[in-house]
């Protein structure tokens, strides 16, 4: 008996601790359950213009099947491993249906040292198809003739040239990605339309009724985080405000371009995807748009300040459009301190002199650090940059803190 009382009595005081570290006293002294334990984890995000774009279909796969020879694709991947993105969207790699570009770049740029950087493996991967060499059978330039690349929906030479893609650590969910790949430019309400000089309009009827918006392509992809969280990619690669005359076509269309990303984080009705649903995001999800939007906030050609309608709109965080979080560099000031523009040379995202390339979360979300990856000529790994030598343009990236 006396055996048995010691061992109900140990097995009483194991009831008892277990009940303790199950329950914790409320403001009464009473007893009730604990907290759920909960996690927060730092997540990078990023955004990158590659230049990995060819003269013809398969010259980027060609190349990438022989990276070792191409120093500025080897400079690129030594930079990702650096920086060591969770999420990256990656802008100017040629599209293949087949996703073999994508591949290439993980096997032999990325999941390979070349120098004294960890390898980095992304376990999901998209390429995102483009406008780029898609003939419009219409005579979009007025020059009598349809051919490539003008009379693309997307200036290029061939389908899918400076397409961009999606590496991930998280699951993409591409099942319901939202792409607006199609959508007319005549079906945005008051659009930027190019006037001639007497108040015409520079786009034939004929071209106008085909055009397309977007570049490339803009579409969303919801990315899977950790503890059931959904964060919307939002991704596009609006075409540059130059290359035209006083009628501002491009200017216009890459005003409207970023239009159609503030439209859709307002959920305007207008919009309708390629599977025809209608309408943007609800105010209750988190998103962040990628990408090189060639728009500066202050310098460059942009049609009004194209940029400022997405880095003012209070859906966008504003540390990280217009605050403290905005990214910069030491060698975006070393290099840049010379342009004569009137923005920080810090926040420049590229070589000629402007803050391009963006990574811009909805203000939701909770940002604790950004950078421009452009080391200063003192600064370790300064040769992957140095005057253009992976790309002219330079990896925005951004640290989210998540808790779950």
């Amino acid at each position: 008996m006396i055996y048995l009382n010691r061992t109900l009595g140990v097995f009483s005081l194991l009831i008892f601790t277990f009940l303790l570290l199950a329950c914790d006293e409320d403001k009464n002294g009473m007893l009730g359950p604990l907290a759920p334990q909960t996690q927060t984890d730092t997540i990078r995000f990023a955004s990158y213009n590659v230049s990995m774009f060819g003269d013809s279909e398969g010259d980027v796969i060609n190349r990438l099947q022989s990276a070792t020879a191409h120093t500025n694709y080897l400079r690129v991947g030594a930079i990702i491993q650096n920086t060591r993105p969770d999420v990256l969207v990656l802008m100017e790699l040629d599209f293949d249906a087949q996703g073999e570009a994508l591949k290439l770049l993980k096997e032999q740029l990325l999941e390979i040292s070349y120098s004294e950087s960890d390898t980095i493996q992304f376990r999901y991967a998209y390429q995102i198809e483009s406008n780029t060499g898609v003939i419009s059978e219409v005579d979009l330039d007025g020059n009598g003739g349809v051919s490539l690349p003008n009379d693309a929906f997307g200036f290029g030479q061939f389908p899918g040239q400076y397409a961009s893609a999606i590496l991930s650590r998280f699951p993409i969910d591409v099942d319901n990605a939202r792409s607006f790949r199609n959508f007319l430019w005549k079906d945005m309400p008051n659009a930027a339309k190019p006037l001639l000089a007497d108040g015409t309009r520079y786009y034939s009827q004929e071209a106008w009724d085909v055009f397309r918006l977007s570049s490339k392509n803009h579409i969303d992809i919801p990315v899977l985080l950790p503890g059931g969280k959904t964060v919307h990619a939002l991704i596009s690669h609006p075409t540059p405000p130059v290359f035209d005359g006083a009628e501002d076509r491009n200017g216009r269309r890459n005003h409207d371009e970023i239009r159609l990303w503030k439209d859709y984080i307002n959920n305007e009705a207008y919009l309708q995807d390629d599977a025809g649903l209608a309408g943007g995001l609800s105010s209750e999800e988190s998103f962040i748009v990628f990408g090189d939007l060639n728009a500066d906030p202050v310098d460059g050609d942009s049609y009004e300040n194209a940029i400022n309608q997405l880095l003012n709109d209070t859906r966008i965080h504003q540390e990280v459009s217009n605050g403290s979080l905005i990214p910069s560099s030491n060698g975006g000031a070393e290099h840049n301190q010379q342009s004569g523009n009137t923005g920080d040379p810090a926040n420049d995202t590229a070589f000629f002199g402007l803050r391009i390339d963006y990574v811009l979360p909805s203000a939701d979300l909770n940002p604790i650090a950004s950078g421009v990856y452009w080391p200063s000529s003192t600064e370790t790994n300064f040769e992957l940059t140095e005057d253009g030598a992976a790309s002219d343009h330079l990896m925005v990236w951004l640290d989210i803190s998540i808790t779950y």
